[in-house]
């Protein structure tokens, strides 16, 4: 088998987080950069991490990684990476996006008129011919440039993978799949602990703890655009991929108690055709509820919840009074921790309680903080003799 290298671009600040589920994946991280994760694995590999990995944006075939401060450097050095094993004599190619970060060269346009003109003139020489239709499977091309260091990835997943492919009814600005399954991973939750979403919106929270809970891979109802490619990957690597994945689910476990609320109904119901799409709508209680009302007598639960922010921001004085009801119910909630992710600043003053830990996020272009309030561990359970 060959080694190859692939990178998981991720939201900024949860770089940790993807390389812990990467790890537990049985996969070699060989660099930990801001906003993405590389690491090592062979050809069915690709397959693999976009059918089970929940954290990751996509999955990056690494090309090539080069310096270039300049355009002729640009050219030369990209023409240099073997671009005749990677793309087939009828593929069509383009450098579908750049990202460049204190770097000598900076102009998007130009970058992808070099970079394309240097494969064209690399696969003119090893192909032998002066012309390419480009009517055969795609290979988008994603650039990264960095203190003039050229990281080249060739995209495997197409449609980002926080699109799972459940969210048939979507609500205002919900919170993204992979967003909501790496504010879980926050947390020490597991399936046999309470995890509750009072502002479930369209239900992705619930969703995405119902999932790991049924140990469904987030990638198991949907297409790859990898698939369709006739080269470096195994033809069948897609399919076995998820025939491994099908094997692994399981029914939902008894224990598991999965609760959203929404004081809007109309979310409620999506949220439920949404957790029917998705297969885990025996495994989540919804209802239609108030913040101001929600009760529950368990203990060591957990509320993981994205309240309104941002694009959803309310007045001043409606978030305030909002977020300090959110502090009333969590501590009326004995031994429960809570983990809030919020763009707003007062957070923690209008909650009126200061939060154990909290991590920075961009969720997209917003700054946001995961508020963590740790409520005592559960005592250990006595083993059966």
């Amino acid at each position: 088998m060959s080694r190859l290298e692939y990178i998981a671009p991720c939201h900024f600040g949860l770089e940790a987080v993807l390389k812990r589920e990467i790890a537990d994946l049985g996969w070699e991280v060989t660099a930990v950069d801001d906003g993405r994760v590389t690491f090592a694995g062979d050809e069915f590999t690709a397959a693999e991490a976009n059918v089970n990995l929940r954290t990751a944006e996509r999955i990056l075939l690494k090309a090539g990684e080069f310096t270039a401060a300049d355009f002729e450097a640009l050219f030369d050095e990209t023409a240099k990476i073997p671009w005749e094993e990677l793309l087939p004599v009828d593929a069509k190619f383009w450098v579908a996006k750049v990202a460049s970060v204190r770097s000598a060269l900076f102009s998007p346009s130009d970058i992808q008129s070099v970079m394309k003109k240097a494969i064209v003139e690399r696969m003119k020489t090893r192909y032998r011919r002066n012309w390419f239709d480009e009517d055969g499977p795609t290979y988008p091309l994603r650039v990264s440039i960095k203190k003039d260091v050229v990281t080249v990835g060739l995209d495997t997943s197409g449609a980002a993978l926080h699109k799972r492919g459940y969210r048939v009814a979507p609500v205002i600005a919900p919170i993204s799949e992979t967003l909501a399954a790496a504010l879980i991973a926050l947390t020490p939750w597991h399936p046999d602990r309470i995890l509750a979403d009072p502002f479930c919106g369209s239900g992705t929270i619930p969703i995405e703890a119902a999932m790991i809970a049924r140990r469904i891979a987030p990638g198991l109802k949907r297409n790859f655009l990898a698939e369709q490619w006739t080269t470096i990957l195994p033809e069948a690597s897609f399919e076995e991929a998820r025939k491994k994945a099908r094997s692994l689910v399981r029914a939902c476990p008894p224990e598991t108690d999965i609760q959203g609320y929404d004081i809007d109904g109309r979310a409620v119901r999506f949220a439920r055709q949404n957790a029917e799409a998705a297969g885990v709508a025996d495994c989540i209680h919804f209802q239609a509820r108030d913040v101001k009302d929600f009760r529950h007598s368990g203990k060591y639960g957990f509320l993981v919840t994205n309240p309104p922010y941002g694009e959803r921001l309310l007045d001043g004085e409606k978030l305030k009074d909002l977020y300090g009801t959110v502090g009333e119910i969590y501590g009326k909630l004995d031994s429960w921790s809570m983990y809030l992710i919020s763009s707003c600043r007062e957070t923690e003053q209008y909650i009126g309680r200061k939060a154990d830990k909290n991590r920075k996020i961009y969720n997209g272009m917003i700054q946001t903080y995961v508020y963590q309030y740790l409520g005592p561990k559960p005592p250990r359970r006595r083993k059966s003799t």
